[in-house]
């Protein structure tokens, strides 16, 4: 995969990524609000196998978000049902949070699941804490499903809660 607008790209990951994912995904501060606040203890061979493994796999993609050709995050798409993929995304960079960036990146691969893939629905869920991330998918037109309180414990035992998001292909209006 392939996309872009402006400045921003979103490409598939390749086994060259695996290096700087696997220093992303094991920094805590970065990982925190998906349960990992000590990160997730990888490998960067395990990181370059999973890549390796899921190459070419169309029901599922592991995404790098790049701004000026500077790699700042990442997504995921995954089909879960027929016509329904989950999406995640980390804007690892902490200069280039709170920018809007997260948007238009997320905007991009919507587009590109509703129109080029076919998807119907696409769900999500973030942590209860997450007030940033609720604020941007609310803002693109997704809608509150559920809310799981203190439904999980992270790394450290402490309970969490969080909520699931989906918006509709028939609802989708891409307003960026």
């Amino acid at each position: 995969m392939y996309l872009n607008n402006g400045n921003l790209v979103i490409r598939d990951a390749a086994a060259g990524d695996a290096q700087l994912l696997c220093k992303w995904w094991n920094d805590g501060a970065i990982m925190a609000h998906a349960g990992f606040p000590r990160g997730i203890g990888t490998t960067e061979q395990e990181v370059r196998s999973k890549l390796q493994s899921s190459a070419g796999d169309k029901r599922q993609g592991r995404l790098i978000l790049e701004i000026d050709a500077i790699p700042v995050g990442e997504m995921s798409y995954r089909a879960t049902a027929e016509h329904t993929a989950e999406i995640g995304i980390k804007i690892c960079d902490s200069s280039a949070q709170n920018k809007g960036a997260g948007t238009r990146f997320l905007t991009l691969l919507i587009r590109h699941l509703f129109e080029e893939l076919g998807y119907l629905r696409i769900i999500l869920d973030t942590n209860l804490k997450n007030t940033r991330a609720q604020h941007v998918y609310e803002t693109i037109g997704f809608r509150q499903t559920a809310v799981h309180y203190n439904s999980w414990k992270d790394q450290l035992g402490v309970w969490q809660s969080s909520i699931d998001y989906e918006l509709a292909a028939e609802g989708w209006v891409n307003h960026f």
